[in-house]
């Protein structure tokens, strides 16, 4: 039989073949043009062979697949502006017979006459999904590690090959528009239940029971090739759908503003896709695919969310030449919240970690937060006892600096403090052995300064978590004038250890991420000042994108944090250097009210005792005179939070802070939010068009303040007709700010 890069085939006493899935050369499988041309030659030959009963497809990984390669995603984008520039006319049309080739291979695969059944043993997502919706027979493992998802819409698409169909076929249209609109993850056991899986099995079982299900006499038919069948819950005109249907677009409304294409597109294909036969309704899916393909949000939202991403995490920024890192030994200074959480992210990694604090009482009692995390954890499964008991076991409390002596890397998460961190720093050069690096996790104070301090300022670097790090993907890890390559590496080689997403940036005040979340927070303060009506400022801010408002994002910030921070502005940079009139709201939030924030729970919310959900203090309307809500453009509220964001990101590219576009976009949407369609900060200005965002800063600048004026940076930009990611070319040829 013909031998395959990606698969191998055995074929059993009885007569059935088994399909393992295994790239050379890859940690998962993916769908790439090589592998569909395998799998379609695969399904030729086993039709061919007439000995063939029946087909077992698996993996030969511990994941199943993580469906389309991204370099495949990357290149249906280059072909369609390839095919735009050469033929406007026709470009659409060849998108279209693109975007079909797997639907049309999975379809090909349904229709066969032989039963196929897939084997689902980990991780199976996007493409491969669909594919194994189009067996006739699916077993899934029951292990831990099996996770079952359409998570296309997070980056921006759809299930395009067939999922939309396949899935409201096989679960109740709720239930898969659910599914779809969200991303969600689904259990091996949620799977069965939702219908999407046959079986549900031992790991060891896995193959005998696929196997089993074809000499069990599986019918190679999908059931909507049956004559007869009816969708479940009866399709669309039922009453039951009669309730649905009208709710669902407003449903998808309020979870995302309208901002999402291709949300939206899904419960398009659903609709139109069931009240028509299966091959019409593929063709529907495959249109909107299409059209959602041409959208920008999709062209960033892929860049950003699922290229960028994969390539900052596998080390896009970490320098050439430095061997990986071993890190057995991580010492974590002080045992508050934070220190106490990052300690419990590197012990979930497996590395051992020694926590200190002034005495072991306090030591003890940041230990307690990772048992508290672990005990919820066990709760709802995603840990088991073993696995916890291991996870306690690698964390060390102490209040001796000599346990550090065989550290490979130390970092401190201590008061933000200078005299605090540098008593800190000393201590804990005094016993850390040669060669091993020194991190603070501060989020204001410069590293350059903190790193006068160390004697060995080459090995001094910032890693910034933000909080809660259980739960956020993103860390800075921020340069000093005298950071050397190593450090870089070795902090690079850490975040990826605890799983976290890195970007790269230069020292300055505020770094990259608090710079631009405290620019959408001053904004809220400029409209609270001019008398818009706290809720709209928080609702235009959600009807933007982003998660929550700047309100709400302040006080869980900390009031007094503003406070501080606008303080110190002051002492470091002068009186000029902040707004008085911002300055005023928030001593007088903190000072005479004693309004903080959540923290004690009172700020421009308040926080009524559970079950009792926040509200907008009614006291903030009397701080100015209020506009009536028609007297405000709600349209004009959404650029002003967003635009003030991106000029902020591009500052930070003139400024040589950031020096990378995938950094700035990824570090907006995993640190703060931003609005994740546009792709992130820089996408959303390239999305518009530098020309046109130029424009809008200044049409904002004349009636909101100098603030908006546009850098000279996009100024120059705008006319070249650059974008940042042509200026700032993250793959060779960049240019200088």
């Amino acid at each position: 039989m013909t031998t395959y890069n990606n698969f191998t085939i055995e074929t059993d006493a009885d007569n059935i073949a088994l399909v393992t899935w295994d790239m050379p050369g890859k940690s998962m499988n993916v769908f790439t043009p090589d592998v569909m041309d395998e799998l379609d030659a695969i399904i030729d030959a086993t039709v061919a062979d007439a000995s063939v009963k029946g087909v077992v497809i698996t993996s030969g990984k511990t994941s199943f697949s993580g469906g389309a390669d991204l370099s495949m995603i990357k290149s249906m984008f280059t072909f369609y502006n390839d095919e735009k520039a050469r033929d406007p006319a026709t470009a659409a049309q060849k998108l279209f017979d693109l975007v079909g080739r797997m639907t049309g291979l999975f379809r090909k695969l349904e229709t066969c006459g032989k039963p196929w059944v897939s084997a689902i043993n980990g991780t199976c997502m996007g493409g491969a999904l669909e594919m194994s919706l189009a067996c006739h027979g699916r077993v899934a493992s029951n292990a831990k590690s099996v996770k079952i998802a359409l998570p296309e819409v997070k980056v921006g698409i759809f299930p395009g090959a067939g999922g939309t169909q396949r899935v409201s076929r096989l679960a109740n249209a709720q239930d898969a528009l659910q599914m779809m609109t969200t991303g969600s993850s689904l259990s091996p056991a949620r799977a069965k239940a939702m219908n999407l899986v046959h079986q549900v099995v031992e790991p060891d079982q896995l193959i005998p029971a696929a196997k089993q299900m074809i000499k069990d006499g599986l019918k190679p038919v999908a059931p909507w090739d049956e004559k007869g069948f009816k969708a479940p819950g009866g399709g669309i005109w039922t009453p039951a759908s009669a309730q649905l249907w009208p709710a669902a677009p407003a449903i998808l409304r309020r979870e995302t503003a309208g901002n999402y294409p291709g949300a939206l597109a899904i419960l398009k294909c659903v609709y139109e896709g069931l009240q028509v036969p299966f091959d019409t309704a593929l063709k529907i899916e495959q249109r909107y695919f299409t059209e959602v393909l041409q959208t920008t949000e999709a062209f960033s939202m892929i860049r950003s969310l699922f290229i960028s991403m994969q390539e900052l995490g596998k080390g896009a920024r970490r320098p050439k030449g430095q061997p990986k890192s071993e890190l057995k030994h991580v010492g974590v200074v002080g045992a508050g919240f934070m220190g106490a959480s990052i300690a419990y992210v590197t012990a979930a990694a497996g590395i051992k970690v020694t926590l200190i604090d002034r005495d072991m009482d306090a030591a003890t009692k940041g230990k307690a937060h990772s048992e508290s995390l672990v005990k919820e954890s066990i709760g709802k499964g995603r840990l088991t006892q073993d696995e916890a008991t291991a996870l306690l076991a690698n964390i060390t409390p102490s209040a001796a600096y000599n346990d550090l002596a065989d550290a490979d890397l130390v970092i401190e998460a201590v008061f933000e403090d200078r005299d605090v961190k540098k008593a800190v720093i000393e201590a804990v050069e005094a016993v850390l052995p040669e060669g091993a690096i020194f991190a603070s996790n501060t989020s204001t104070l410069p590293i350059t300064g903190l790193a006068e301090n160390s004697r060995r300022r080459e090995n001094f670097i910032g890693i910034h978590f933000f909080s809660p790090v259980e739960k956020m993907m993103l860390t800075e890890v921020i340069l000093g004038k005298e950071t050397g390559d190593r450090a870089i590496a070795v902090a690079l080689d850490f975040v990826a250890a605890v799983k976290k997403t890195p970007i790269v940036v230069n020292d300055v005040r505020g770094f990259y991420v608090n710079r631009c979340v405290f620019r959408y927070i001053h904004e809220a303060y400029d409209m609270l000042i001019e008398g818009v009506p706290p809720v709209m400022i928080e609702n235009a801010a959600k009807m933007a994108g982003m998660p929550v408002g700047p309100l709400s994002l302040n006080d869980e910030v900390a009031i007094d944090l503003s406070q501080k921070i606008l303080k110190a502005t002051v002492a470091d940079l002068g009186a000029d250097a902040v707004d008085p009139r911002h300055l005023a709201l928030i001593n007088k939030m903190v000072d005479d009210l004693d309004r903080r924030g959540r923290k004690n729970g009172k700020g421009f919310y308040d926080y009524p005792a559970k079950p009792a959900k926040k509200a907008l203090w009614p006291g903030l309307k009397e701080f100015h005179p209020q506009k009536r809500p028609d007297e405000v453009d709600v349209k004009v509220l959404k650029q002003r939070l967003l635009v003030t964001i991106a000029l902020e990101a591009a500052r930070t590219m003139e400024e040589g802070i950031v020096t990378d576009p995938r950094e700035a976009d990824v570090g907006s949407i995993l640190g703060f939010g931003f609005a994740p369609y546009t792709g992130g900060t820089l996408s959303y200005i390239d999305g518009m068009g530098v020309n046109a965002f130029v424009a809008l800063c200044e049409t904002l600048a004349k009636s909101y303040g100098a603030h908006f004026l546009p850098t000279p940076l996009l100024k120059d930009m705008a006319a070249k007709s650059e974008t940042f990611y042509m200026r700032f070319d993250p793959y060779g040829g960049r240019k200088a700010a």
